[in-house]
């Protein structure tokens, strides 16, 4: 398989808050990342959603990545592929590996 990815990932392992969009109103759930770069990242989530479905999320940056305080990173994207366990496809209310592109990002004020 050919990796297409324009831009070096960097493998880390952050908590986030992804909030997706659903005919009842936006759900949230929490997340972990794998990698990510400056334009995308891979993360792993209980459900599953489209490709091409509209995302967003609050990343943290830990201080030991900033070399200064907690950053936290409001962003907007989309989810360009979905994957279930070892790369099959996804199964119905499992783990799923999420990739997707930031298309909108904006730095939050430090929580007080």
């Amino acid at each position: 398989m050919e990796d297409r990815r324009a831009t070096r990932r960097f493998p880390m392992k952050l908590p986030l808050e992804v909030t997706i969009p659903s005919t009842g109103g936006p759900v949230s759930a929490s997340a972990r990342t794998r990698n990510l770069s400056y334009c995308g990242l891979y993360f792993t989530l209980e459900r599953a959603m489209p490709p091409g479905s509209p995302i967003e999320f609050v990343l943290t940056l830990p201080k030991e990545i900033t070399l200064a305080s907690d950053v936290r990173v409001q962003c907007a994207g989309r989810v360009v592929r979905v994957e279930g366990p070892n790369g099959q496809r996804p199964e119905a209310g499992g783990p799923v590996g999420v990739a997707a592109v930031i298309e909108e990002y904006d730095f939050l004020p430090p929580r007080s």
